[in-house]
């Protein structure tokens, strides 16, 4: 079970033919060995051509670096020998949504008799982390604070410039197709646990969903473990920065949570001005300017990520994370996969240039493994 802080982290994968560098609806193929290998950690989505791996509850970011690298070694393992190619990146650069399968499954029938084409065209990919928080009612006044940083992070996640053949100006276009669902973006504040419940027991009893799963907001309770979620990121290509994001969202709680033991806090703001900041964020990524609502300006958004690094310094070496936080100002030196794909096309222009790029950073620090080195890796954590 979930304990103070631990961690698990959630990635999923684009298939890819690496000749035509186009999505492959192959889930079903990659799924048929995996849960061999991987049982209950490696999952189908909506659309076939998704694979999901999750890690079990890590105790540290060390043993999630482990088992986020075991992962992504096995299941791009398990695509080579299908002929196929991994990629972490949160839309594919040029393949297009009516071209793929959904995935045979009744909950995912039901979700598209729901929510249409909106269902339909969902073809993007994200990275969830889960952090530990025993006391719902804490969880939810940490969460109330958290909302906050929730545009800084995703700055440095973002992997999603390219929909459907076309350059959108955005850094994370997936936030914009995920928006269309209902129940996402940035959550409202909440004065306790129970008035959270209230709010779920509501849209329960009024036949809008069937459990908590189905409210997707940025950052969410778990409706079944003792975890806030967050969900704001795109999934970053390389996994250095997977785990340095993930670090970071364990000292945000951490760091909040200790606050509230002092008597202390953050201070609240508005839904509305918070979403000013995810905008900035999904259109101009760590080039743009956030708002510093403190100070009532703008603010380089790298220089507001430095703020909040040193706000969180107090944590880091209690929770044993300093190297994966130093990383954070790599990704501010070097930019985003949104950045590089970017770097790609202007340089190439060919989408296909970008697809090959992706598929070499998303194994960057990842062994390609053989079959023995495979089921030894499934085996020996």
């Amino acid at each position: 079970m979930f304990g103070k802080y631990t961690l698990g982290i959630e990635e999923e994968f684009q298939i890819v033919d690496p000749a035509t560098r186009e999505l492959r609806s192959h889930v079903s193929e990659i799924l048929a060995e995996g849960r061999m290998l991987l049982g209950e950690q490696i999952k189908p989505e909506m659309i076939q051509s998704t694979v999901e791996v999750g890690t079990g509850v890590c105790q540290n970011i060390q043993e999630a670096r482990r088992e986020i690298t075991r992962l992504r070694a096995i299941v791009s393992y398990l695509a080579r020998k299908q002929g196929l190619a991994i990629v972490a990146a949160s839309t594919h650069p040029f393949s297009h949504w009516i071209d793929q399968k959904i995935y045979e499954d009744k909950r995912y029938e039901l979700l598209v008799e729901e929510v249409q084409v909106v269902a339909r065209s969902l073809l993007i990919f994200g990275l969830h982390v889960h952090v530990g928080v025993e006391d719902r009612e804490r969880s939810m006044h940490i969460m109330n604070a958290a909302r906050y940083f929730l545009p800084h992070v995703l700055t440095l996640s973002t992997s999603s410039p390219f929909w459907l053949g076309v350059n959108t100006g955005f850094k994370s276009y997936r936030s914009e197709i995920f928006k269309k669902f209902p129940r996402t973006d940035i959550p409202d504040h909440f004065d306790s646990y129970a008035s959270f419940e209230r709010y779920v027991d509501l849209l329960i009893r009024t036949n809008c969903i069937d459990n908590g799963k189905k409210i997707w907001w940025d950052i969410r309770p778990h409706p079944f473990f003792p975890t806030l979620e967050f969900r704001i990121c795109d999934i970053p290509t390389r996994i250095d920065d997977t785990i340095a994001i993930a670090a970071l969202f364990q000292a945000i709680v951490a760091k909040l949570d200790k606050l509230i033991e002092q008597n202390l806090g953050f201070r609240l703001y508005r839904r509305m001005l918070i979403q000013e900041n995810k905008w900035r964020a999904v259109r101009y990524g760590l080039d743009g300017k956030l708002i510093d609502f403190g100070k009532q300006k703008e603010v380089p958004a790298r220089d507001l990520i430095r703020e909040l690094l040193q706000f969180v310094d107090d944590v880091v070496d209690e929770l044993g994370s300093r190297k994966e936080i130093e990383h954070i100002y790599t990704i501010l030196d070097r930019a985003t996969s949104a950045e590089e794909q970017l770097h790609v096309y202007r340089e190439t222009g060919d989408l296909r240039a970008v697809v090959d790029r992706l598929i070499e950073r998303t194994m960057e620090n990842v062994p390609l493994i053989t079959d023995a080195q495979a089921t030894g890796r499934a085996t020996s954590d």
